[in-house]
């Protein structure tokens, strides 16, 4: 991950709606959700949403595939796992400061 990629993934988190958004599709894993599904579970009126999951879409966080009538939005977890490893690169100066090595969730 670059620098602009980070910028643009933390801009797209940086509204409460797309984090939850992305935080349920998280939950959701390999499964994924429908915008139905998120709209119901989240509140979030279906033309709002459509806003924010683009905007995810577009910053590289969520996958998005067509199953029969229904599009079915992901998470995408290894760009979760790259802007985290991006944030805590070179932390306390490259020594192990963290108990347990990052959490890998990309066979979840």
């Amino acid at each position: 991950m670059n620098d602009a990629d980070v910028v643009k993934a933390l801009a797209a988190l940086a509204q409460e709606s797309r984090l939850k958004v992305f935080r349920l599709l998280v939950v959701a894993g390999l499964e994924g959700l429908t915008p139905s599904q998120l709209s119901e579970g989240l509140g979030i009126a279906p033309t709002s949403l459509s806003f924010h999951l683009k905007e995810l879409s577009n910053a590289g966080l969520l996958t998005q595939e067509r199953a029969g009538r229904n599009l079915i939005y992901r998470a995408r977890i290894e760009s979760m796992n790259e802007l985290v490893g991006f944030l805590s690169a070179n932390c306390c100066g490259g020594r192990s400061c963290m108990p347990d090595p990052a959490i890998d969730c990309s066979n979840c």
